[in-house]
């Protein structure tokens, strides 16, 4: 099967955002999406162009268009999700963004009337009906299919952090999972989610999804959910690993990142260096790690299992990526990756209930949070 791979302007910048719908009085998840999208979509001819449905009835999610810079795209999503919020406000209706529900069943939860997504509950069963989760989807740009399998291989060294850094669901159910992101293990419960695959080029990747969609195991490549994949249509590589991150300015430091390490992992590939492709299983354990302790967690940095802390693996990355920042006009967001690193939404979190306060006084911080752009 030839697959082919549209290319985009050189770290062009496109963010998706998935934002729950609460109640005001219940602060449980509640089902408004098609509500507030069919108001939204009104004088728009196929509906609103930069907010669409989720899995869920309870989600509502907003992307930006093809962006240059990482201000661009914040004050896109700015724009967007004021005015879901003038829909959802009257209709005592609140947003907030974070990995998790910290107690919402996800049985309770209604699937929105799409029928990509009732085949996929069909197909997928219980797998299906739990993804009660919310993540920010980072797409940078790239000029060539071979580009995006070099550096989507070379990424995937990257995920421990864009998982700490994100890490915002600590609670499932109205329990503490111990874990910084339940998140990303309830996710890797689908066969096609989790890590990414390391191929060697483009047409290894055009021979998987070949087998993929003929033994019927996807209808097509959108239904594959890796952590980090190439984006053939957008011609892109796409970034899903991170948690909903409850601020604007938060997401705006992941993107600063996404944009900052493609754009230095293009030009070395520009300069003549082979990118690294990192070990499966090293992949794996580091994941696990950030997933379980957050920024807090120390890493593998080689093959012969020297570790680092996770905290000052993120410094460098910033100290290396800031001069690509002063380029790209997004240093003062990519900074901000270490505030995050000091004290991301898990910890926020557990901080509340910690002080005493119970699960709805985190929803509460965290519909302020998104309300103030202000972490708590």
């Amino acid at each position: 099967m030839h697959i082919d791979f549209l290319p985009s302007e050189r770290t062009s910048l496109g963010v998706e955002m998935e934002l729950e719908i609460v109640d005001r009085e219940t602060r449980e998840l509640r089902s408004g999406a098609s509500e507030i999208l069919d108001l939204m979509g009104a004088g728009h001819d196929g509906g609103h162009p930069k907010a669409k449905h989720e899995l869920l009835e309870s989600t509502i999610e907003i992307i930006t268009g093809v962006c240059s810079t990482v201000p661009e795209a914040r004050a896109d999503l700015a724009a967007t999700l004021d005015e879901v919020t003038t829909h959802t406000a009257p209709r005592a209706m609140e947003l907030l963004c974070s990995g998790t529900h910290p107690f919402s069943d996800w049985a309770d939860q209604h699937i929105s009337p799409n029928p990509r997504y009732s085949q996929l509950v069909e197909e997928m069963q219980w797998l299906a009906r739990r993804l009660q989760i919310f993540g920010i989807h980072v797409h940078v740009g790239v000029r060539s299919a071979e580009k995006a399998i070099a550096i989507a291989n070379a990424l995937s060294t990257y995920i421990p952090h864009f998982l700490a850094l994100s890490a915002s669901s600590p609670y499932w159910m109205g329990r503490d999972t111990g874990l910084a992101s339940s998140r990303s293990k309830v996710f890797e419960g689908l066969p096609t989610a989790g890590l990414p695959y390391q191929l060697s080029g483009w047409d290894e990747f055009e021979a998987f999804m070949t087998t993929l969609v003929s033994a019927r195991s996807i209808s097509s490549i959108r239904e594959v959910w890796w952590d980090i994949r190439p984006h053939p249509n957008f011609g892109t590589v796409e970034l899903r690993i991170c948690d909903g991150i409850p601020t604007l300015a938060e997401v705006a430091a992941v993107a600063a990142v996404s944009q900052c390490l493609v754009d230095w992992l293009n030009n070395l590939i520009d300069r003549g260096y082979t990118l690294p492709v990192p070990r499966t299983w090293v992949l794996r354990e580091n994941k696990w790690r950030a997933a379980r302790h957050g920024v807090d967690a120390e890493i593998i940095i080689d093959e012969k299992g020297t570790l680092s802390p996770l905290r000052h693996e993120v410094a460098q990355l910033v100290e290396e990526l800031t001069p690509v920042a002063r380029r790209l006009d997004c240093e003062a967001d990519l900074q901000r990756a270490l505030v995050m690193a000091e004290r991301p939404s898990y910890m926020r979190q557990r901080d509340v209930v910690d002080r005493g306060g119970s699960l709805r006084d985190v929803v509460d911080s965290l519909i302020a949070e998104l309300r103030t752009d202000t972490p708590a």
